[in-house]
Formats: structure tokens, sequence, C-alpha cells
């Protein structure tokens, strides 16, 4: 809604460290936050919407360790960086196991520290939401959960199926579907349900990973082995040894790195970047795909050789227009979820509403659903999710445009606002764009009795950021602090 920059939080009990990173991360457009041990971070991370966070591993209080583990319960998806010493790696690398996305070992490299963070941020912004993670117990009667996925319908009862027969096996898994459709849920379900579930989960977003640094993401690198390498470092396979390895968008890894992947899933052994050494590893994976990847076969995009050896059970999930019977127990998943995430009670969903959420089209799948209601229920002024507390377009039963922003499809449907020019046309999108925002604001506002922290909060945008905003459309701050 509102460009921001990106949140940082750096957590240090170091004041020269925390003064480099912020001086770093600065220059690099980040907007960066610092706390000076891990107790005031929890604090901080509380109050504050944040993207990232860099944490030292040793502290006093409350150490990093803590810290992450706070960090990951708040919000799974945010990206936790480790800053640690050369004594401390053994512990970093546990840190990695319990759920850190990487670690920096002290002295860091100012371009070690770019990458890393980089990566990281984009990593969230790719990563799909767990749409149908936390179950609660507030489904409808006749809902079903199992393996942690909510559903009856007849595409859901055959997953269940599949699940049943290869989720405790060591085979490979390439799960198929569109985006938002559940498939990091299908692949943490098939490792907690396999007798590897004590050991490490780890995921890799290929797309996340620029191409020149992908050998070195899954496989590691020794010491000196190209600038900037101060230290070896374990790659994603030998952190997954003895558990499940999960490579998200698959399609993407470049074919250079094809070859060595394949190596890995026929030996299961390798070598380090820079390193003579061979690793042996014992680690099931488990592939995801939105691609087709027969077709980037043909293209020539995509080894046919690697397709075979990850498609040795292939599951490929629905879109969830195909299983719409389904959308009422997920919306009831999400009306508790966000009940208890936003200190709400709402009871649940009118039928009207419920009816044209069962009617639309949902191109962003489970995703989009989330987020719709999570919206309806911010916004709600009754006890129950009306239809007016819906979106334009899922009230009016508008096909659903996936990237469409809602002024702008507004603008277009409405043929008296037909501008004669390319000019007149930003301008009412400029228009239509600030009158949503101010909305959205006021809402926010009036939900939190004025409370801009809160209100930022619930926007998911920064309290300064907030107050830039309200300034910029001249609504007057009421905040009591």
């Amino acid at each position: 809604m509102l460009p921001e920059k990106k949140q940082i939080l750096v957590v240090d009990d170091e004041a020269n460290l925390r003064r480099v990173l912020s001086a770093q991360l600065g220059r690099d457009g980040y907007e960066v936050h610092t706390a000076e041990d891990g107790e005031e971070g929890l604090a901080f991370l509380k109050e504050h919407h944040i993207d990232l966070v860099i944490t030292d591993l040793r502290m006093p209080k409350v150490d990093g360790m803590d810290l992450l583990r706070a960090a990951l319960r708040d919000d799974p998806s945010r990206p936790v960086v480790l800053l640690t010493a050369h004594g401390t790696v053994d512990n970093a690398v546990e840190a990695l196991k319990t759920g850190a996305f990487d670690y920096i070992t002290k002295p860091f490299d100012q371009n070690e520290v770019r990458v890393v963070v980089k990566k990281a941020l984009r990593t969230r912004d790719l990563a799909s939401a767990d749409a149908t993670r936390d179950v609660s117990a507030a489904l409808p009667r006749g809902g079903s959960d199992r393996f942690g996925i909510i559903g009856e319908s007849p595409p859901i009862q055959e997953l269940y199926a599949i699940l049943e027969r290869v989720a405790d096996t060591p085979t490979t898994v390439l799960i198929s579907g569109e985006s938002g459709t559940g498939k990091e849920l299908v692949a943490r379900a098939l490792h907690e349900n396999s007798s590897r579930r004590d050991r490490p989960f780890i995921k890799v977003n290929c797309a996340a990973i620029p191409k020149d640094l992908m050998e070195s993401e899954l496989f590691g690198y020794e010491r000196g082995a190209f600038t900037g390498a101060v230290a070896s470092k374990p790659g994603r396979f030998e952190l997954a040894s003895g558990g499940t390895l999960f490579l998200d968008e698959i399609g993407e890894i470049p074919t250079e790195m094809q070859v060595k992947l394949l190596r890995v899933l026929q030996e299961s052994e390798f070598e380090r970047v820079g390193g003579i050494k061979t690793i042996h590893v014992d680690v099931r994976l488990v592939a995801a795909t939105n691609r087709d990847l027969k077709r980037e076969i043909a293209a020539g995009t995509f080894r046919e050789d690697l397709f075979y050896r990850l498609n040795v059970v292939p599951i490929a999930l629905p879109a969830l227009r195909d299983r719409r019977s389904d959308i009422p127990h997920l919306c009831a998943h999400f009306v508790a979820k966000f009940n208890a995430r936003l200190k709400k009670s709402i009871e649940g969903i009118e039928p009207e509403a419920l009816e044209r959420l069962s009617s639309h089209a949902w191109p962003g799948n489970i995703r989009e659903l989330e987020n719709v209601v999570e919206r309806a229920l911010l916004f709600a002024d009754g006890s129950r999710i009306r239809l007016d507390d819906l979106p334009e377009e899922i009230r009016s039963g508008a096909p659903s445009t996936p990237g469409a922003s809602l002024p702008l499809a507004a603008v277009a449907a409405d043929a008296s606002l037909a501008p004669s020019t390319p000019d007149g046309l930003k301008e009412q999108v400029k228009a239509a764009m600030s009158k949503l925002e101010r909305d959205l604001i006021e809402r926010a506002l009036k939900q939190t009795h004025g409370n801009v922290t809160h209100a930022a909060r619930l926007l998911k945008i920064s309290r300064k950021g907030l107050q830039l905003k309200m300034k910029e459309l001249n609504l007057r701050e009421r905040d009591p602090e």
C-alpha cells in the first residue's frame, strides 16, 4: 500500500558494532533500529514492524538464541541473521538448524553483510505464507485437519492418502502447484510426520539466491575459496543431514548447477566450494515448483534426468477454485488466527459474505484468501464480517486480476472517468490511491483509538512512515504519547 524502507533491527551489546552496521545499512537504503541487548530487542519487536533481525549470539540477559526463538514464534517468515565470533561458529550452525536464516562471522566484510541482508529480505518477500499453519480448534462442524492441512474436499482427501503413504520414507517428492496453494505446508507435513521430525528441516528458496552464490549456498565453502571467505561455512545440504531439505522454486536453479544437484541426489556426496574433501550426507529432498517443468525441459532450461530424479513421487496441489467446499473451513481458521494476533473477537462471517468468498476466483489462492480475511477482520465494526467489509472486487463479483490494484481497477471500471491523455490517467490513479490510503489510515486510527504506534503496526509500516503519510494527506495526529 505505502512504499516503505525495509525495517532492520540490529541487536548487539557492542556500541561500536551497532554504529558500524547502522551506518552501512542506512547507506544501503534500509531503516535501521538498534538495541543493546536481547531484552531490549524483544521489547522492540513487540511494538514495531521489523522485516529482518540481525543479532549477536552472545549477549547478557537474553542471548541471541532466545531472541531467535522469540522472533520466530512471533513471525516465522521473518529472517534472523546471527553475528558470531570464530569460537562460537558451532553454536551458529546449531542456530541455523533451529531456524536462523544465516550467520555472519566477526570480523565481517561489508560486502558479505550486504549480500546476506539482500538475500534474507528477498527471501521474505518471496516466501509463501503458510496459510494453513497453526490450525485452530474453531473449525466448523465437518471441517478436517490432518497433517496440519485444512480441508475435506476430494482433492485434499487424495493429498491425505499420498501423505500417509510417503511421509515416513526417504523418497524424494516433487510438489507442484500455483503460487499460494500451500507447497511449503505440504513439505513440512512430510517432514513432521516422518522419523526425521526431530532432525533439521532446512528451507532454501532458490528464486532468492543469486546464480553466482547458488553453489556455495547449497554445498558450503572452505576458507579462502573466494574473496570474503574468511572462514569455512557449511552449506544447506550439510545442515539438513539426517533431516529434510526443502528446495522451493526448484525451476529457478541455473542449468550449470543442475548437474551438481543431480550428482548429490544420486551419490549423496559432494565437495564444498574450494574444498577437496568429499562430504557424505543423509538428506530427504523435497522440491517444489509453480512452473511446468516438462515445458522447461522442452525449452532446454531444465535437465530431463534431474526432473525424473526429483519426480519420484509427484504431488500436484489443487488451486483454491478447484476446492471451493474447503473455503468455509479455511475462513474459520483465519478468523480464529487473526482474532488472536490482532486481539479481536470476531465471531464469524455473515452468510452473504461467505457466499461471495466461496464464489470468488482466487487467482492468489490460499494466500490471497488469508489476506482478504485479515483485512476484513481488521476493519469489521460488528461482531461478524459482513459483505461490506470485503474488498470491492469481491463484493461486486468482478473477475480477479492477479497483481491489479484496487484503485486502478475501480478507475478503469468507470467509463465516465476515462481520461483522454496518459497524464490524465496518472492523475486519476494518483487520486484514487490517495483516497484509498486516507481511508485505510483513518480506519486504522479509529480501530486503535487514535494511537499512531498501534495503527502503524496494523498497517505493517513504521511509525515514522505513517506520520509522514499522515502529514502528506493532512491527517491530524491524535496519538496520546
